[in-house]
């Protein structure tokens, strides 16, 4: 038994999710699954990169006390103005845990991607971010954000798609996590597709946040 985030029971576990920070209190020693989830990047401006995922962490068999843990939930990276860069997300952590938030998009002009739990994509002669890497731009167009699961993807006709996300049924529902997202192209034009998992897709203003 536990205190600490939204409990609901899956078969015969105990689910504490977590969506604000928070403590995780034990009764006692045992062992959790956990899935820890950063906040993703945000896309940056004009023909740019989609923001990368936030950083996915997974795994069982993590040993516990008797104490409190404290639980951090980090945010999506806050939206681009202008022509900048997209921001990148926060870590979130439990325990020893710490999941990399996702980088933020590439904007207007040659800039990179920010790297992070996931990279963010980039424009024209930039540079993906490093993570699970986003994706190449090109003239007037942004390549995707990296998701949990594969790379962003470059198009020569639109953005670029955001990586998708990994499945997780740890709450006992199969669900998508940390994708990507996608790219924009500016002035016109179609953008990319956010990844499975919470990517948002692009436009031709702005890519879309992981």
């Amino acid at each position: 038994d536990a205190t600490g985030g939204t409990k609901t029971t899956s078969g015969s576990y105990t689910v504490h999710t977590f969506l604000t920070s928070g403590t995780f209190t034990p009764n006692g020693p045992g062992t959790v699954d956990y899935l820890v989830v950063a906040g993703g990047g945000s896309g940056g401006a004009q023909n740019a990169g989609g923001g990368g995922a936030g950083g996915f962490r997974t795994a069982t068999g993590l040993s516990v006390t008797a104490q409190a843990y404290t639980v951090t939930i980090g945010a999506g990276g806050a939206a681009s103005t202008g022509s900048s860069v997209g921001n990148d997300g926060t870590n979130s952590t439990f325990s020893t845990i710490t999941s990399i938030g996702g980088g933020g998009g590439g904007s207007d002009g040659s800039t990179s991607g920010r790297s992070g739990g996931s990279g963010g994509g980039a424009t024209q002669s930039g540079t993906a971010g490093a993570g699970t890497a986003g994706g190449a731009g090109g003239s007037n167009r942004g390549g995707g954000g990296g998701g949990a699961t594969n790379v962003g993807t470059a198009s020569s006709t639109k953005g670029g798609n955001g990586g998708t996300g990994t499945q997780s049924s740890i709450d006992g529902t199969n669900y998508y996590y940390a994708g990507g997202g996608g790219g924009a192209t500016y002035p016109n034009g179609n953008g990319g597709t956010g990844g499975a998992g919470g990517g948002g897709g692009g436009t031709t203003a702005a890519g879309g946040g992981g």
